[in-house]
């Protein structure tokens, strides 16, 4: 489960990271990853926010059972991947179709990948 700071709520943050971050699309899903050294625009004072997820599945993927359970497979892999993060980001997982019939470990592979890409680390 992601702490309540690190989850990304409001539809302007989703949009903000869908529309203006870096995108990296693999075959179970797509990671959308906005970095920014700006201070958080609905905190307090002039603190950097944490990295902050969000997670969207949808009705393509299954049905309500199919839907959470990837939702929860999700949540933990990019929990543990928090910390890679630049401090302040958000990211946006959008689960393709496949992923309702993926294992954990697929899931895990492709995650790992599209990250990799969007942090620097694979050439395009």
């Amino acid at each position: 489960m992601l702490s309540p700071d690190n989850r990304l709520r409001r539809r302007e943050d989703f949009a903000s990271a869908v529309r203006r971050g870096r995108r990296a699309g693999r075959p179970l899903l797509v990671v959308h990853l906005r970095t920014s050294g700006a201070t958080d625009p609905h905190g307090p004072g002039e603190t950097v926010p944490p990295t902050r997820a969000g997670f969207v599945v949808s009705k393509a993927v299954g049905g309500a059972v199919v839907r959470n359970r990837v939702k929860r497979r999700l949540r933990h892999l990019v929990r543990e991947r928090l910390t890679r993060l630049p401090a302040g980001s958000l990211v946006v997982v959008r689960a393709l179709p496949g992923s309702g019939d993926a294992g954990p470990e697929d899931l895990a592979r492709d995650l790992d990948a599209a990250l990799l890409r969007l942090l620097g680390g694979a050439a395009r």
